[in-house]
């Protein structure tokens, strides 16, 4: 009987891997967070959803509607696995727009522009602060405000453009590199550009390794997670985020991500670890 199980252990790995030999029918959309040049073939959709921390759950839907230019929506929720009660991230989905403008060729890279208005970890709406003020007797009273912030931990990109171009070396090697502004999550007082970049290498037809780094220049000038009024709010300037991850090409349509971020520890005192899956079809 063990046997027998062990060969079908063996037979369902083995047949996972040979399917995983063929190639994805499309380039990569994003690495682990930071947008590529990538986009859906035309009549086509992906549907994704990232499982992150607190029981997080984000789901997104693309659709191809040409070879350069891809539409999708997405929905946050908070505490969608475990015992809380679950809570939307906002009351309204977020979008995405990727266009890509120029094709890559031998000697060009990529270019595209794109926007996308969903941010990572946590929607934070107002934070609790103590201030503290004069009284007539000159002693300090301790006065508790709230603050508006109205932003992700990790701000969404807004507006971006990006430049992408791959090599083979030994298996497929892609390098991005792009600049975003984002126009809308602004209650810090930081609309500041803000430039990314990463790389992809594919390690065999069924595992590309993936890393990047967001350097989070509009990251907060007013509001800081070392601000000791602020002891709660993990946003604020700090060292950027460097993220990287595994990518499983499972079949031809299925894709699955572990993705571990901020491991540089910008903000937490644990890297941050992610599940990513990707299902893509035809219509």
């Amino acid at each position: 009987m063990n046997k027998l199980l062990n060969k079908l252990i063996v037979i369902v790995f083995s047949s996972t891997f040979l399917l995983s030999q063929m190639n994805h029918p499309y380039p990569p959309l994003d690495l682990v967070s930071i947008p590529t040049s990538g986009t859906l073939p035309r009549g086509s959709y992906t549907l994704e959803t990232l499982l992150t921390k607190n029981g997080g759950f984000v789901p997104r839907l693309m659709i191809g509607l040409t070879d350069n230019f891809s539409l999708g929506m997405s929905f946050g929720v908070r505490n969608f696995i475990g015992e809380d009660r679950a809570q939307k991230n906002k009351s309204t989905p977020e979008v995405q727009v990727k266009y890509r403008i120029f094709e890559e060729s031998e000697s060009v890279p990529a270019f595209l522009i794109g926007l996308d208005t969903q941010g990572y970890g946590p929607f934070i709406q107002t934070a609790e602060y103590t201030r503290y003020i004069n009284d007539d007797s000159g002693s300090l009273i301790p006065v508790l405000e709230t603050r508006e912030i109205n932003r992700y931990e990790q701000k969404a990109w807004g507006i971006y453009a990006v430049l992408s171009k791959n090599w083979n070396a030994m298996g497929n090697l892609g390098f991005h590199v792009g600049v975003n502004k984002n126009t809308f999550e602004t209650k810090d007082n930081d609309s500041s550009f803000n430039f990314f970049f990463g790389l992809d290498k594919e390690l065999n037809r069924s595992f590309s390794f993936l890393v990047e780094y967001n350097a989070a220049l509009n990251d907060g000038k007013e509001y800081s997670a070392s601000d000791p009024e602020l002891d709660d709010l993990t946003i604020g300037k700090g060292k950027g985020f460097l993220n990287a991850g595994i990518r499983w090409n499972v079949a031809s349509n299925l894709l699955i991500e572990i993705n571990l971020k901020d491991i540089n520890l910008d903000k937490d005192d644990y890297v941050n670890r992610e599940v990513k899956i990707m299902y893509s079809e035809q219509f």
